[in-house]
């Protein structure tokens, strides 16, 4: 018998200061049995540096939320589309392979990569020549001390707010505080 993904909601207040943008997500995350807290975190982070794409893509018309992620590897972690059913912006999170990341870039007008952990150097290192001819992409590594550190705020139920203020996010709950200052590798 086959586990089931655990359900959590998460409540993010976001306020993009450098965007501009300003607008509160009810948001639910299926969590695939394989997948980790930090996975999971990795997928709201990205989504809240992410969720100005709503009014600069769509125009406020669109749809933000969720792809099946692990559960379904053609699937992003991420998606926004228009009111066309458009995919806009396509976001992955961990290494994906270059196959993935070159069918992204054909489906969706933006794609953006957000990597973590010790073996996102390695895996860098190793696509990024490969990754060079897509100009629709966008890659960003999350420290790994950071990526490991958000676990902890990982609830069944979160109520989150998340401040962009150049380039940092600030991220916090009622008991945890983190400033993440992702880079840009491409």
């Amino acid at each position: 018998m086959a586990i089931k993904s655990t359900i959590y909601k998460a409540a993010v207040q976001v306020a993009d200061i450098d965007h501009y943008y300003y607008a509160d997500h009810q948001l639910v995350l299926a969590r695939h049995p394989s997948e980790t807290d930090e996975r999971m975190m990795i997928r709201l982070l990205a989504l809240a540096y992410q969720a100005h794409q709503l009014q600069t893509l769509c125009a406020g018309d669109g749809k933000l939320g969720f792809g099946a992620g692990l559960s379904d590897p053609d699937e992003p972690d991420v998606l926004l589309t228009d009111f066309t059913d458009q995919k806009r912006l396509w976001v992955e999170v961990g290494q994906p392979e270059e196959k993935p990341i070159g069918r992204a870039c054909k489906l969706a007008d933006k794609v953006v990569v957000y990597c973590y952990s010790h073996p996102a150097e390695v895996w860098w290192n190793g696509i990024k020549n490969k990754l060079s001819r897509y100009d629709n992409l966008d890659v960003w590594r999350v420290p790994s001390e950071t990526a490991q550190a958000l676990s902890q705020m990982a609830q069944r139920s979160m109520s989150l707010q998340a401040t962009i203020n150049e380039g940092v996010l600030s991220l916090s709950d009622d008991t945890h505080h983190f400033d993440i200052e992702c880079v840009k590798l491409k």
